[in-house]
């Protein structure tokens, strides 16, 4: 397992928060070539995840305060075949209207059908950081890691955030982040506070780099100043 791809095996507490923040600081900064960084936030809203959905909609949501100037596309996958992307913005109030509208339907998954929407975007325009909640893999995982290795090949990590305690999604989400150059890490209901701060640190960390993160750091301390300490800011 790379660094980059380092085993968080456990839901997040706070030792987790320090060790997925590490891994953040050696994802090489983003470059977003003088325009507003972008980033892609992914949901899984299949049936499995209803009994946590409410408490992680509000976390999601609350890292879209994190990022001012921050364009962000939400893409989500539901019941038989669905699959929403909306259009990107930088208005946290459009993006938290959004999550607050949108429920859990029964379905399979479709990581990689996401993933190859997101190197396609990548594409056509840079985007410094792919952000994706779910529980569980469905699917077959020589397909879903070549769907990622073109998304790492276009420049885009991925952030793989884990709920609950499914063991194929933890080896195919590891597996993602690796070939990304991303991050991964796990969390559940009791671990709602790390969420929040890993979540808003990558939102910080996509609109602007380190620098941006450091200077959200004093402001906002907890898992950031972890972050900025590590690298020695």
């Amino acid at each position: 397992m790379s660094k980059t791809g380092k085993d968080l095996g456990k839901p997040a507490a706070s030792g987790d928060v320090a060790a997925f923040l590490e891994q953040l600081a050696k994802v090489p900064a983003p470059l977003t070539g003088g325009t507003a960084g972008r980033l892609i936030f992914a949901l899984d809203a299949t049936m499995s995840r209803q009994p946590t959905w409410d408490i992680a909609s509000k976390l999601q949501a609350e890292m879209f305060d994190a990022a001012a100037g921050l364009k962000v596309q939400l893409v989500s996958f539901r019941g038989i075949g669905e699959f929403e992307v909306r259009p990107w913005t930088d208005k946290s109030a459009e993006l938290k209207k959004a999550m607050a509208g949108y429920g859990c339907r029964g379905g399979f998954t479709q990581i990689e059908r996401t993933l190859r929407h997101a190197a396609a975007e990548a594409g056509r325009t840079p985007v410094q950081a792919f952000v994706y909640v779910g529980d569980a893999a469905e699917e077959m995982a020589d397909a879903v890691c070549d769907a990622a290795g073109r998304l790492g090949l276009a420049g885009t990590p991925a952030f793989m955030f884990q709920e609950g305690a499914n063991r194929k999604a933890e080896t195919l989400f590891k597996e993602v982040a690796r070939l990304t150059k991303g991050a991964y890490a796990r969390f559940d209901a009791s671990s709602a506070d790390a969420l929040r701060d890993l979540l808003r640190a990558v939102a910080v960390f996509a609109s602007g780099g380190r620098k941006a993160l450091a200077d959200h750091a004093k402001r906002a301390g907890g898992a950031a100043l972890l972050l900025t300490r590590q690298m020695g800011s």
